[in-house]
């Protein structure tokens, strides 16, 4: 299954601290996250046109005491190659390859990671990803310079609805010369 390049550009945002935005706005690029229960993988993660939200996350992050003074930097991301969990493409992929992840797991003698979707922590999903995304890239020859995913988070808007609080779209860079620049968002205050 050859996989094209995403000719195309989005414009996201991060949320942190006032002095990452200053930093990035100098030059200094992100740093990539490497927990291991991040949604996507190893990556530079980004809120797809969600300024609000990655505001939100910085708040979070600044009652948990990670972030100081809670901002928002924006990108424009040229996707290139994206592992986009958007395109059936990709789910047909991983989902024909998970069975093989769960053997070579076990064949190494590691237990098999559990997400916590209650506490935001995807250790199931981060391991897989980092594990499958390099296999792609040596059958097909080429660099994912990105990944993006929707995520259903947050409470249902009203009784029984399938629309939530916190919904969004995600995309970890994982080559960071795909971010073409930073920009400061106007339309995002900071408290």
């Amino acid at each position: 299954m050859p996989f094209s390049e995403y000719q195309r550009q989005v414009v996201a945002y991060h949320g942190c601290g006032r002095g990452v935005v200053a930093a990035c706005l100098r030059g200094k690029a992100l740093t990539p996250s490497t927990n291991d229960y991040d949604w996507l993988g190893t990556g530079i993660y980004f809120w797809e046109h969600g300024p609000a939200r990655a505001l939100d996350w910085a708040r979070f992050m600044n009652r948990r005491k990670k972030v100081s003074k809670p901002a928002v930097v924006g990108a424009v991301i040229q996707l290139g190659h994206c592992f986009d969990l958007l395109d059936i493409r990709f789910t047909t992929l991983l989902r024909e390859m998970f069975p093989v992840f769960q053997e070579t797991m076990a064949a190494e003698g590691m237990g098999m990671p559990v997400n916590d979707a209650s506490r935001k922590l995807h250790r199931l999903d981060c391991a897989f990803l980092n594990w499958a995304i390099p296999l792609a890239e040596k059958k097909q020859g080429i660099r994912f310079q990105t990944v993006r995913g929707v995520f259903v988070e947050g409470e249902p808007l009203y009784p029984s609805a399938q629309l939530f609080t916190e919904s969004h779209i995600q995309i970890a860079v994982r080559d960071p010369s795909a971010i073409v620049g930073y920009f400061h968002p106007a339309t995002v205050d900071s408290p």
